[in-house]
C-alpha cells in the first residue's frame, strides 16, 4: 500500500461495515494468534487510509469472549495502525448516561474471566503501565468529532467489561453502581490492554442503549433495545469517524508509541527464539 494505514475502527454491535470507504483492499491475516475476527478492510476516508474491523464477524456469529482480541490487534499492528477506534453498545449505570448518549470513558474495570489478556509469558515478560488505559489525546479527538456530528456526548467515567454473553442480574447492577462504575460492556477488555501493549493508541465510542437493569422505571435491556438505539446512532457513529478522519493529527501527542520502553523486565539473551520471533513486530525495535 501506498499509503501507510494509521487509524483502525473496530466496529461492534450494529456497526458491521463503514460506508463511504473508497479504494478498499480485504486482508485475511493470519497471525501467531490465530485470525481475525473478519477480513480486515482497508480503504481511503476523507483522504486518510483507515482499516475497518467488525469484532463479531460478519453476521455477528462470535460471542464477546469469544472474540480473538490478540490476533485482532496484532494484524492491525501489522497493517502499520497507530490510533484504533473502538465503537461500541454499553448499558448505563448512571442516570445522566441516558439510551442514544454517547460515552467516550477515561478509566476501564476488567470484571472479564476466562480470556487472553496479554501477548507476553512463555519466557518473555512485560509488565505495562496502564493506570490511564484511554489515550487522552484520541478520546479528546473523538470527542471533538462526535460533538461535530451532532452526537449527545459524556467525556469521562468507568467502562466496566462482563464476560458475557448475557446480561447482568440486578444484585450485578447494583453492585456495579456502588462501585462507581458508569457503563457496562463486554468487549472493551482485554482489547484495551492488548493495543497499550502493541503501543497504538486506544479510544471508545461507546453508544448507549439501556439502563441495563438497575432502572426501575425502565425495562430490562433486551437485544431488540440495544439494535434498535444502535440502529438510530449509526448515522453520527459513521459522520463522526469522517470527521475524525479529516481532522486527524498525524503526530501523536501521547506515550502510546512507547508503552514497551520501561515495560519490558527479561535479560534478552533468556528469551526462547520462537517467542523472540512471536513477538517480533512488538518488540524488535527494543531488542535490536
Amino acid at each position: 500500500m501506498a499509503q501507510k494505514v494509521t487509524l483502525a475502527i473496530i466496529g461492534g454491535s450494529g456497526l458491521y461495515e463503514m460506508p463511504g470507504l473508497t479504494d478498499t483492499q480485504n486482508h485475511e491475516i493470519t497471525t501467531p494468534f490465530g485470525k481475525t475476527s473478519a477480513p480486515i478492510v482497508v480503504g481511503t476516508l476523507e483522504g486518510e487510509r483507515l482499516a475497518f474491523l467488525a469484532r463479531h464477524g460478519m453476521g455477528h456469529h462470535i460471542t464477546p469472549g469469544e472474540v480473538p482480541y490478540r490476533a485482532n490487534i496484532y494484524a492491525l499492528k501489522s497493517l502499520g495502525v497507530e490510533r484504533l477506534v473502538s465503537i461500541s453498545a454499553c448499558g448505563s449505570l448512571q442516570e445522566q448516561f441516558a439510551p442514544g448518549h454517547i460515552v467516550i470513558p477515561d478509566q476501564i474495570y476488567d470484571n472479564t474471566h476466562g480470556r487472553a489478556r496479554s501477548y507476553f509469558g512463555e519466557g518473555l515478560v512485560a509488565h505495562v503501565s496502564v493506570a490511564d488505559p484511554f489515550c487522552d489525546d484520541l478520546s479528546s479527538q473523538l470527542e471533538s468529532a462526535v460533538r461535530t456530528a451532532g452526537g449527545v456526548v459524556h467525556r469521562g467515567g468507568s467502562f466496566i467489561t462482563i464476560e458475557g454473553p448475557r446480561f447482568s442480574t440486578r444484585a450485578e447492577s447494583n453492585t456495579y453502581r456502588s462501585w462507581g462504575m458508569s457503563i457496562v460492556g463486554m468487549t472493551a477488555s482485554p482489547e484495551i490492554f492488548l493495543a497499550r501493549e502493541a503501543e497504538i493508541c486506544y479510544a471508545t465510542m461507546a453508544h448507549v442503549t439501556d439502563y441495563d437493569v438497575w432502572h426501575v422505571s425502565e425495562a430490562p435491556v433486551t437485544v431488540e433495545m440495544v439494535i434498535q438505539t444502535l440502529n438510530k446512532n449509526t448515522a453520527v457513529a459513521q459522520e463522526a469517524v469522517r470527521i475524525l478522519a479529516r481532522q486527524l493529527k498525524h503526530a501523536r501527542d501521547c506515550d502510546c508509541e512507547h508503552a514497551l520502553a520501561t515495560a519490558l523486565i527479561t535479560h534478552r539473551d533468556v528469551i526462547p527464539a520462537e517467542t523472540r520471533q512471536k513477538l517480533g513486530l512488538l518488540v524488535d525495535k527494543y531488542l535490536t
